[in-house]
């Protein structure tokens, strides 16, 4: 309760600060829209009628929804070093909404039989690409709206918060969505109703000035030479968390965690709608779905409350192996028997497992990793995170059975968990090895 009422007081100072409440509130209409958009997109290609619901093309579309996140991230930050950041801002959510009616507008007049299902997937892929420099943005303005102590403060809760509104919106699109019979008109409720959401935020947007969130003095290197470094700079970053043992091992960790949480993921989708919904309604398969995110979130929400308390005891790897060991007990349980019961419970055990081992792995790479090279380890952390999982969605592609479901593939991924544990639990370092810092040459400034 002390760490709540804590947390109330902390929001309530920043809220008194007019600047921050303006690009506060774009963030939280902004991850809301998001929320709703991903739930339309979902719903088109994982549960809509018009899609075989076969694993290959589940994986297929689940790596084109990623591939955003795992290219445009690490170099997001070169050109909002050259952009204003509000109009990164504004100009992004305008995009947006044009791209996200445009999809809608697609799949109630053409159809998504043949160039139709392609020219909304493309879209699809635009709309995703502008929100990952959105999200960058948002950040990198922070700090002009927010100094001194609570600048900590506000970058702890403005993600944690944007979050919540992202599952909001989630939640409204999915309710939207309920009294309408599957098809095209079910699967553009979401996404009609996220254009008018983005459209609220660029309003908002524009209460913002235009140098308001930077920056200063906008970059005039060569593009080019400024992407090459940022390359260069993530290589660098590798060497570096290699060379230091913890964080490298972290984050080969997670990346093989990510990886196999991947390959579930995927199961899930389609033992929510081809196992677990009555053949051809998928409006069931999207709520059994829904209910195993739900389930997800709460075990990643009982992360954040046990991971202080018991990672102090343990050590963070000794957490982390503790976790991946919880992660091969739920696939245990999900080798048994195939029921609604089981897979939920089993969500939510892999749910507290996942985003314990991930605020394990944070804290060692925050801790080991030299202020230099933290820019960049976190940057490389992005790329091996999503990386991760969609390498996940092509391995899913070839043992993951139409149905999701699949003993033996449960079995090993269960294997494949304390395999990882014991290599960390065994052969894991614990104290970081002491490297100079000059490990390689320090990437161009932007």
């Amino acid at each position: 309760m002390g760490a709540l009422r804590e947390t109330v007081h902390d929001l309530r100072d920043l809220l008194r600060l007019p600047r921050f409440r303006r690009l506060f509130a774009v963030r939280l209409v902004s991850q809301a829209g998001d929320g709703m958009f991903q739930v339309g997109l979902a719903s088109l290609l994982f549960f809509s009628p018009e899609r075989a619901g076969t694993a290959v093309g589940v994986a297929g579309a689940f790596a084109v929804m990623l591939a955003p996140f795992t290219v445009v991230g690490p170099f997001a930050g070169v050109l909002l070093d050259r952009w204003r950041r509000r109009q990164v801002l504004a100009v992004g959510n305008a995009v947006r909404v044009l791209v996200t009616a445009a999809m809608a507008a697609v799949m109630l007049t053409v159809g998504l039989d043949g160039p139709g299902g392609a020219t909304v997937i493309v879209l699809g892929l635009v709309a995703l690409s502008v929100n990952r420099f959105l999200l960058a943005a948002l950040s990198a303005g922070l700090p002009r709206v927010v100094d001194g102590p609570l600048l900590l403060t506000a970058n702890a809760l403005t993600p944690t918060l944007g979050a919540g509104a992202l599952f909001v919106g989630g939640g409204v699109g999915f309710v939207l969505g309920l009294g309408l019979a599957p098809g095209a008109l079910h699967d553009a409720a979401a996404l009609l109703c996220a254009a008018v959401v983005f459209g609220v935020a660029l309003l908002l947007t524009l209460r913002l000035g235009r140098d308001e969130l930077g920056p200063d003095r906008p970059s005039r290197e060569p593009l080019g030479a400024e992407l090459v470094a940022v390359a260069h700079g993530l290589a660098d970053g590798a060497r570096y968390l290699v060379a230091r043992r913890t964080p490298g091992q972290g984050l080969l960790v997670m990346a093989a965690h990510r990886f196999l949480y991947g390959v579930v993921f995927i199961a899930a989708i389609l033992i929510s709608r081809n196992l677990l919904a009555e053949p051809g309604d998928t409006s069931a398969g999207l709520a059994n779905f829904a209910l195993v995110i739900a389930m997800t979130g709460v075990g990643g929400a009982a992360a954040v409350l046990v991971t202080p308390v018991f990672s102090r005891r343990t050590g963070p790897q000794g957490w982390i192996v503790c976790m991946l060991l919880l992660a091969a007990a739920s696939q245990l349980l999900l080798a048994t028997v195939p029921t609604r019961t089981v897979v939920l419970v089993g969500a939510g055990l892999l749910g507290l497992a996942a985003q314990s081992a991930k605020i394990a792995v944070d804290t060692i790479v925050q801790r080991d990793t030299h202020d230099d090279y933290r820019g960049r380890a976190f940057a490389f952390y992005d790329v091996l995170y999503n990386a991760a999982f969609v390498g996940a969605a092509v391995l899913a592609a070839w043992v993951v059975p139409d149905d999701g479901w699949s003993r033996a593939l449960f079995v090993v991924l269960a294997v494949a968990y304390v395999l990882v544990a014991t290599w960390l639990g065994l052969r894991g370092a614990r104290v970081p090895a002491d490297v100079p810092v000059a490990v390689g040459p320090r990437p161009a400034t932007a």
